[in-house]
């Protein structure tokens, strides 16, 4: 008889088993109601097929639907599959490439069979069908390791050129393995998988789009279809999906910010934005919120370059880590008679900043600094470039050209906690002013980095000690660290913003890196009269104000706080009657600090009302013959049926107050 292995559960209980015997046995141990509920199970803490058999002492936890973010991840990888099957089965002779799971569902890429059109919309109910006929048939899921001979002999013979191809370029020694659906379909894959299509719910997924794609991305291999999916563990979690996913798209800020006349993007400038007046005054309330924010809080501002020598970028990093997002420009523009290539080396190059940092390290080189002048924490609203691809362009949420709310403390090693501790606080105030909640991640070293495993170390643990001092490493901040997500040269803290509809959007960091300032030779002399390397800390909180300004548009579905609102009233007649009156409402609101407009078109008040409503005016002012008379409006508030009449002195009051930017109330 063989050996026994020693399976550790959670609760701590041990168990002593035979080798080869399953999760899914141990779960039929412990009940019947766990049996059917387990859907994989964790070894050591690798996620891993609950079918598949434990071969040592291992720690032992089982995977079910209340462990959501595991168990989504499983049945998404699931419905790919399934996808991929699907297609396969409808249409004999398509290949199949690559199907991941996605952060909302998953999707596959597919080449259409020879002589047929790429797969489109109109073909996706005919796969949702076949799909859940392979979900109901409850096909098992099934683990193998193959030789990678026999692999691509196999991906050969069925026409899976694609298949073939990356099996062959997979490293040497690295275990092989493909998941059979039932006995009449493959694919390669390092799994985990379910245990049979069964385990899916056939009405928790939709397919939900079709889009072009080429294999391995590049655009000088074969064009491929990419099917998208949406995939959850039941029925009720798939229509709150596709109820939020309505309700975005009403709130979607490139129509909102089109009916509200904020701004447009066009091919002539692809990438970056025209702002119209109503769009800039947004911008610029935020930039003034923001300077009060951040000189109460003892920042400097500055203003800095937007094109630098390329030796800078070679210097700090960035050259070698991200030249190919960054538009460059020769030093020198040739002259065009001349004969011969232009110059390739980086000293005869120059870069538009994709980012602040180099700049405001080279104005902290200016001059000897001292520890006493120590921290010193520069701001600039610093106008970047990054030459984005097109296709992941998005209105204001990703673009080309952005003004970051950016700002560098320099600050002595003794500093940190304090600093970053402040910097929490200030984030928790502004946010709060703008009705977000949020959680808070710290982003680890990335496996590529700068720097040693001790400094790593030692800026990992300041940021962990900065959050704990203010209270916000807890579960209600939903602090949570991330391995691997860090910033080449430092890690991070994250904000993650939860709007109304209960999406969350990284915008807020904060970085403590000891690198940039050793690449640059920053320097201070220290109270023992010796040179020390500063500790940069980079940090934002809007993290650029296009981006920040698409989210509050979607957040407030339009409808922006009254001191944000670029019109914040507009005075409208009934009767032609009342237009002296309506201007002279108007002079007194504005004369009050009020934005105000007046509507005297000879049109209907239905219709007026109507049209301001679209443009999100949170405040209609209506005047006829007795308002005029008696000095009085009546005010209609955005979204509410009734109205009020007030005096027009007690109107421009209580417009006033709501005005009032929530720093200043």
């Amino acid at each position: 008889m063989s050996e026994m292995i020693t399976i550790t559960l959670p609760d701590g209980s041990v168990r002593e088993v035979a080798p080869g015997t399953t999760p899914a046995d141990i779960a039929a141990a412990i009940g019947p109601g766990l049996a059917k509920a387990a859907l994989a199970a964790k070894v050591d803490g690798e996620v891993r097929d609950i079918m598949r058999p434990l071969d040592h002492d291992a720690e032992l936890a089982l995977i079910t639907a209340k462990d959501e973010a595991d168990a989504l991840e499983l049945v998404r990888h699931d419905y790919a599959h399934v996808l991929a099957e699907a297609v396969q089965a409808l249409w004999p002779g398509t290949q199949i490439t690559f199907g991941p799971a996605t952060e909302d569902g998953f999707y596959y890429d597919v080449k259409a069979p020879e002589g047929r059109d790429p797969f489109s919309m109109d073909d996706l109910p005919a796969i949702e069908e076949k799909m859940r006929d392979i979900i109901r048939a409850d096909k098992p899921l099934r683990r193998e390791v193959w030789s990678r001979e026999d692999l691509i002999a196999k991906w050969k013979a069925d026409g899976e050129t694609f298949k073939a191809e990356w099996a062959a370029e997979l490293p040497e020694g690295e275990e092989l393995t493909v998941y059979w659906s039932g006995g009449d379909w493959l694919d390669m894959c390092r799994g985990p998988h379910l245990a049979s299509t069964g385990k899916l719910d056939p009405q928790a997924f939709k397919l939900m789009r079709v889009a072009g794609a080429y294999w391995r991305g590049d655009q000088k291999n074969a064009q491929l279809t990419r099917i998208y999916g949406t995939g959850w563990l039941n029925k009720k979690q798939l229509q709150a999906h596709l109820t939020r996913l309505e309700e975005a798209a009403k709130r979607d800020h490139r129509k909102l910010g089109q009916e509200m006349d904020l701004f447009h993007l066009q091919q002539e400038a692809h990438g970056s934005v025209f702002w119209h007046p109503h769009g800039y005054i947004i911008w610029r309330e935020l930039e003034a919120y923001m300077r009060r924010a951040i000189d109460a809080a003892g920042y400097r501002e500055i203003k800095t370059p937007q094109v630098m020598d390329a030796r800078q970028w070679e210097q700090s990093g960035h050259w070698g880590k991200y030249r190919e997002n960054m538009f460059v420009i020769p030093d020198e523009v040739p002259n065009t008679e001349d004969e011969g290539p232009l110059v390739s080396d980086a000293a005869e190059w120059m870069a538009l900043k994709p980012m602040n940092c180099p700049a405001h390290v080279l104005v902290f080189k200016q001059g000897i600094k001292s520890y006493r002048d120590l921290p010193l924490r520069l701001y600039e609203n610093g106008c970047c470039h990054r030459n984005e691809p097109h296709g992941a362009l998005h209105g204001l949420m990703r673009v080309r050209q952005f003004t970051q709310d950016d700002a560098h403390i320099f600050c002595r090693e003794d500093q940190i906690v304090d600093e970053v501790r402040n910097f929490c606080e200030l984030a928790d105030r502004i946010y709060r002013d703008f009705g977000f909640s949020y959680s808070i991640k710290l982003a680890l070293r990335p496996e590529k980095r700068f720097g040693t495993d001790a400094e790593w170390d030692q800026a990992e643990e300041e940021l962990r000690n900065a959050v704990k001092s203010a209270g916000l490493a807890t579960e209600e901040y939903g602090w949570e660290e991330l391995p691997g997500e860090g910033a080449f040269y430092a890690p991070k803290l994250e904000w993650h913003l939860t709007d109304a509809i209960g999406r969350t959007w990284q915008v807020g960091t904060i970085q403590s890196d000891r690198v940039l300032p050793a690449r640059l030779d920053a320097s201070y002399v220290g109270e023992d009269g010796e040179r020390h390397r500063p500790i940069m800390l980079h940090r934002a909180i809007f993290g650029s104000y296009e981006r920040f300004i698409g989210i509050l548009i979607e957040h407030f579905a339009g409808k922006l706080p009254q001191w944000l609102a670029p019109v914040q009233a507009v005075v409208a007649t009934i009767v032609s009657d009342a237009d002296s009156y309506a201007k002279e409402a108007a002079a007194k609101l504005k004369a009050a600090g009020i934005r105000v407009e007046t509507d005297l078109r000879n049109e209907k008040i239905n219709y007026k009302v109507r049209e301001h409503s679209l443009a999100k005016v949170p405040n209609l002012l209506v005047v006829g013959k007795r308002e005029a008379d008696e000095g009085t409006v009546a005010i209609r508030r955005l979204g509410s049926q009734g109205q009020e009449v007030l005096s027009l002195d007690d109107a421009i009051a209580t417009l006033k107050a709501d005005a009032t930017p929530p720093d200043l109330r």
